[in-house]
């Protein structure tokens, strides 16, 4: 008898080709779930790694104390620490930004040689200085208020009030007052 060779069935020929394909789905799923395991501990290693850094913006504070009353004569003192003219007049103690409400510079005073007389909001008012910025030429007038150049609004003025435990000024730079605020001290 002669040895016949039978033709393999046809389901035996798909299981034949599902079998060679099934190492590269198993390799492609095997890749995956490592993948997915290095992505997550990588993760968790970023987390605790960012925990580590504070989320702290490092900043001056907004409220501090600039000395007893009676260091501030009649006139303007600058206090560079602080960017802040600090003024005293016959109503009080007053205290204004100097920095530039166009891109932050620090203005500069300067003195008139004489006093000028000029309608800030409709009043006449005796200007003894003025601000000027040495970047793009702004200038205020001694109370602050803007009247030449870029700057988009007048200089702040900061609230002033004296420390109940040591009788020193409190400058709160976060709290903007009136230009007609003056502290009694």
């Amino acid at each position: 008898m002669k040895s016949m060779k039978l033709p393999a069935p046809p389901c035996a020929e798909g299981n034949a080709q599902n079998t060679l394909e099934a190492p590269g789905r198993r390799k492609f799923l095997y890749r995956l779930g490592w993948g997915a395991l290095v992505a997550g501990i990588a993760g968790q290693v970023f987390a605790a790694v960012r925990a580590l850094i504070p989320n702290v913006l490092y900043e001056p504070p907004r409220t501090f104390k600039i000395g007893l009353p009676e260091s501030f004569a009649d006139g303007v003192t600058y206090l560079e620490d602080h960017r802040l003219f600090i003024g005293r007049d016959r109503l009080g103690l007053y205290a204004i930004s100097a920095v530039c409400t166009h891109l932050g510079c620090t203005v500069k005073m300067m003195n008139l040689n004489q006093p000028e007389l000029v309608k800030i909001g409709g009043k006449p008012t005796e200007i003894l200085q003025e601000f000027h910025c040495p970047c793009h030429g702004s200038k205020y007038y001694g109370d602050g208020t803007n009247y030449a150049g870029p700057a988009p609004r007048p200089l702040d003025w900061f609230r002033l009030e004296v420390s109940p435990d040591d009788g020193q000024i409190i400058v709160d730079s976060s709290d903007t007052v009136h230009h007609d605020f003056r502290l009694k001290a």
